[in-house]
């Protein structure tokens, strides 16, 4: 059961080509890399995915409910990786589920956090960028004019400052 991370293909005149693909395999979370022939066919499986809203962690497990049905699901944390690290109490999230059980939870492409701590910007030749530390105690570089307080956007798949949030633009 692999879910597709990054596929790339590469001609190679007159054969069918090659696909290079990272996946993910859905049971362990286990990243591979792995290269198919163009005529290769894989099987496509139907996931059903859920509105759910995160409320706590236990140590070894995220919880999660169906604001709907009130039905509570426990991911393991292994299964968000790196990703966990953006998740706030009440945070709406989708989440993937084969044959009942969870497999993939599904991360805006963005998200905006409350900068905790922003020290004074130095800019000093080129340099224009600072660390600070965001409501979730991740810390990042932004440009030398992010203050405390403000609301910035960080790109869940790297971690990068991306922007000011919607609440801070006039």
């Amino acid at each position: 059961l692999l879910f597709v991370l990054y596929a790339e293909y590469h001609s190679s005149g007159k054969s069918a080509g090659i696909v290079h693909a990272k996946l993910r395999n859905l049971l362990t979370g286990n990243i591979i890399e792995k290269r198919y022939n163009g005529s290769d066919k894989l099987e496509e499986i139907n996931l059903d995915r859920l509105d759910m809203e995160y409320l706590y962690d236990d140590g070894d497990n995220f919880y999660f409910m169906n604001p709907i049905t009130f039905d509570q699901v426990a991911v393991p944390k292994a299964m968000l990786g790196e990703t966990a690290k953006f998740l706030q109490t009440n945070m709406r999230l989708q989440i993937d589920f084969y044959e009942g059980n969870p497999v993939n939870v599904v991360f805006p492409e963005y998200i905006e956090l409350k900068v905790a701590a922003a020290p004074a910007g130095v800019k000093q030749g080129d340099i224009t960028y600072k660390p600070i530390t965001l409501e979730n105690g991740l810390e990042i570089m932004a440009p030398h004019f992010i203050k405390e307080g403000e609301i910035v956007r960080v790109e869940v798949a790297t971690g990068k400052y991306s922007g000011k949030g919607k609440e801070d633009k006039k």
